[in-house]
């Protein structure tokens, strides 16, 4: 897609991508929260506020890793209630009161210095051909937050010098809050509360079109037959649901392994404790250590800003993982190569190729595992055991971002290097699991996702991976029956059924 065709389209689809974003805000607010406390952690107004810098440097390692990972396990309880939440009183309401409970914890944590935690929810009502850009925004929005912060504490010396940005990070939550009241409801969350004429107005006004449009009320089929004899199931019943079959334990199981891959790519190491890392490679003092660290939240804005353009729509998910992966290992590997053999805490050449891995690792992981397994473990979950299924693979990537976060400290102390060529392994068993575990998801609608999994999904995944053979249409699979045999418009020509595609959702 070129740039004068992104432009049509974010005009075309102004309503999908205006809803994308206000949702997305709440992962701004976020990423401030998670770019700020690493270079808060190296400020010395607030380790002589906490006592920290009278601790022994293992105990410093120590109680930075619960500052940090206090956050993680407040967000697992978040996720749970979250899930609850949604399911009963919709994703709306349950974003807007997250944001709340944001705000009033942001205003807390600049009183006392507390932590806060919050979970956001996609609306999954996107176009199918925009849908994994419009989820990516998360990310992207996230990234935003982590660079903003590191410019909110080049302050004089002072306890204002981090209670500020704290302050600060009430901003992106009250406006969260009002950008989501003008947004509709989940329309496959008003299907299953037997709304129908409110989820055809949403579908309508996220692709700009009539609610008697033909794709509209195609869409709006799909999504009641696809709840048939399952509206209104309890949490506790989806959870039972996840095993039923073969093929929706797998779809259950997918996202759950793309959130524990992406944590274990070791991102949350570099993201909180990035000046640490820095001043191992001999950038030292709070200047140059956050400077180094705000261009490292600039690289990944722009990074999975070009990815959400021009990538994830065209190369598709499975290959944007597979690449981001191969690429996070090496440069972690290399990261780790250098602490080996160069322990010392000067500059050498070799060490600003060190820093330029680390900036090649940030655009790695947007390109790939940042924003993507959002987006694939959005598109896999089954319809009628979504929320089950969601929620358990966010409070795996909450729990394993607490461990991570926890022992990243302790690990950079006590076996240095080891941590990045642990990180760096595991970069490349995520590059294998993806090339033969994981079909592509890219183009098509949420209701025909099933079919990818009808048959053998390592022969389905290779046939989907970089140099496979084009893998079986989803129409050959259900029989034929796509979008336009079933209204009747078989013979109206490829235009119109490459039309009403692109408005399904």
């Amino acid at each position: 897609m070129g740039f004068k065709d992104a432009l049509a389209d974010i005009s075309r689809y102004r309503n999908a991508y205006t809803l994308a974003l206000s949702a997305s805000m709440g992962s701004i607010f976020f990423g401030w929260d998670t770019g700020l406390m690493g270079g808060i952690l190296t400020l010395k107004s607030f380790q002589h506020y906490f006592g920290i810098d009278q601790l022994s440097t293992s105990a410093q390692a120590n109680f930075n890793g619960n500052i940090v990972s206090v956050m993680q396990a407040g967000c697992i309880f978040g996720v749970l209630m979250t899930s609850w939440a949604s399911s009963r009183f919709g994703r709306k309401r349950s974003l807007m009161a997250s944001g709340a409970i944001y705000t009033i914890g942001s205003l807390i944590q600049s009183v006392a210095g507390l932590g806060s935690s919050q979970a956001v929810a996609l609306p999954k009502c996107m176009p199918r051909h925009i849908r994994g850009r419009c989820t990516g925004l998360v990310q992207f929005s996230d990234n935003i937050g982590m660079m903003l912060s590191s410019a909110s504490i080049n302050i004089s010396y002072s306890d204002m010098q981090w209670r500020m940005p704290l302050i600060v990070q009430l901003v992106p939550g009250v406006l969260f809050i009002l950008l989501m009241i003008p947004q509709p409801e989940s329309p496959r969350w008003l299907v299953e509360q037997e709304r129908y004429d409110e989820a055809a107005r949403t579908l309508a006004y996220v692709v700009r079109t009539s609610v008697n449009d033909k794709a509209v009320l195609i869409t709006l089929d799909e999504i009641k037959a696809d709840f048939i004899g399952k509206q209104r199931t309890s949490l506790v019943t989806q959870f039972r649901m996840m095993g039923e079959s073969r093929q929706v334990a797998l779809r259950c199981l997918i996202p759950s392994i793309l959130t524990f891959l992406q944590q274990w790519t070791g991102t949350n190491a570099i993201n909180y404790f990035s000046p640490q890392i820095f001043a191992a490679l001999g950038i030292t003092g709070t200047t140059s250590g956050l400077f180094a660290t705000g261009i490292y939240g600039l690289v990944k804005v722009f990074a999975v800003g070009f990815t959400l353009a021009f990538a994830v729509e065209s190369w598709g998910r499975k290959f944007c993982l597979f690449v981001g992966a191969v690429g996070q290992g090496l440069t972690m590997l290399w990261i780790g190569g250098f602490g080996a053999i160069h322990p010392q805490n000067t500059i050498v050449p070799a060490s600003y190729v060190s820093i330029v891995a680390i900036y090649l690792y940030a655009v790695f992981y947007c390109i790939g595992w940042g924003p993507l397994p959002w987006v694939v473990a959005s598109e896999i979950a089954p319809n009628h055991v979504r929320a089950a299924t969601l929620t358990v693979a966010v409070s795996i990537n909450w729990l394993f971002s607490f461990t991570i976060s926890r022992l990243t400290p302790v690990m950079l102390e006590k076996i240095t290097y080891g941590t990045f060529l642990l990180f760096g392994m595991c970069c490349l068993i995520a590059a294998a699991w993806t090339y033969f575990f994981l079909p592509e998801t890219k183009g098509y609608a949420l209701e025909d996702i099933k079919y990818l999994f009808e048959k053998d999904v390592i022969v389905r995944s290779l046939e989907d991976a970089p140099g496979g053979r084009r893998a079986t249409p989803v129409e050959d699979i259900r029989g034929g029956g796509d979008i336009q045999d079933s209204s009747d418009s078989s013979h109206k020509g490829d235009e119109e059924c490459i039309e009403m595609s692109n408005f399904k959702i």
